[in-house]
């Protein structure tokens, strides 16, 4: 895995392949709206983000909810946390000493297997989504055992978002499976762009 940096802007690869791109932050930023666009109101509203990547999730939850909120951070790449807090600094990296910031080197699926009812939102933004690139142990995040972990880990009125990189059908009934009543919001790569190119995945629990 590499950080990248050109005229302003940064990009992180994987074997070649650039998973992510400040200039093309859009999806992630939505993501960070949708995971707590209904907890404004919640008192120590506590959050869980897999994958902190350039941070632009996390900026939207802090902007949403306030320094106050307890926003757990598992990025399971030292080397990314490791990024943001020096190269990425002027970017998004302050946020992580926010007080109400925590970040972990960790996986995300440990987390989760070790929360009951712990989360009010649960935001996954984890290798390519359901299609594991980066780890195939990924891919046990997505499927049934790890949605009924999920599920778990949420409050009840809880919700977790999926970042995919495609539409996919087998993993919305997957969803629907658990019991989770699920919403599909196409995503840009960047706020200019005239198609979405991915898929958010929105399930909330009753």
């Amino acid at each position: 895995m590499a950080l990248y940096a050109h005229d302003g802007s940064y990009s992180i690869s994987f074997d070649g392949q650039e998973l992510m791109h400040s200039d093309a932050c859009a999806s992630e930023r939505l993501m960070g709206d949708l995971g707590v666009e209904r907890l404004g109101d919640v008192v120590d509203a506590r959050v869980l983000i897999g994958g902190l990547g350039l941070g632009f999730t996390l900026r939207k939850v802090i902007a949403v909810l306030g320094p106050e909120a307890h926003i757990e951070v598992a990025e399971l790449v030292p080397e990314v946390i490791e990024w943001n807090q020096s190269h990425l600094s002027e970017l998004n990296g302050e946020l992580l000493s926010v007080a109400g910031v925590e970040v972990k080197v960790a996986d995300v699926c440990e987390l989760i297997r070790n929360a009951d009812r712990v989360y009010d939102s649960i935001i996954i933004d984890v290798d390519n989504g359901p299609f594991a690139m980066v780890a195939d142990s990924n891919a046990s995040l997505y499927s049934l055992t790890g949605l009924r972990r999920i599920w778990a880990a949420l409050k009840p009125q809880g919700r977790v978002v999926f970042w995919s990189a495609k539409p996919d059908i087998a993993f919305e009934q997957k969803l629907k499976r658990i019991g989770f009543a699920v919403k599909k919001v196409p995503a840009k790569v960047h706020e200019r762009a005239k198609r979405a190119a991915y898929m958010l995945y929105v399930a909330d629990r009753d």
